[in-house]
């Protein structure tokens, strides 16, 4: 599979509730920005993508200009997404066009290659009211 293949499963297991954290290298520099966190190292990620998936439901993700990069084991995109989801817990729903970036290794090779995430920057753009 390749690094985009990748990105788009990384959408439908957000947009079925399965769990997202499979998707990161276990790393101690792995980073992920959401719209309201960062989190740092694998351990913090995994753990704040498990709560994510604990507390929320109903998820869209729709991918509108997906850009992707591969070169020598490492990969880099960009896209531009609408997410809109329910928090069970707040019982309020949520709705964002948002940017995604971020940078993807490679492990393994050939048939068995798998890219893994290493940095994803989530956000939202700012509007000035």
């Amino acid at each position: 599979m390749n690094a985009a293949a990748t990105i788009r499963e990384y959408y439908e297991a957000l947009r079925r509730g399965e769990p997202l954290y499979p998707y990161f290298a276990e790393r101690s520099d792995v980073v992920k920005f959401g719209v309201g966190e960062r989190l740092v190292g694998y351990d913090a990620v995994a753990e704040g993508l498990r709560e994510q998936t604990r507390t929320t439901d109903d998820w869209t993700v729709e991918s509108n200009d997906l850009r992707v990069t591969e070169r020598d084991g490492y990969a880099y995109f960009s896209d531009s997404v609408f997410m809109a989801w329910t928090d069970r817990e707040a019982n309020h729903e949520y709705a964002f066009s948002t940017r995604w970036s971020g940078t993807m290794v490679q492990r393994g090779d050939g048939d068995d290659a798998e890219w893994l995430f290493v940095g994803m920057h989530v956000s939202t753009p700012y509007v000035d009211g």
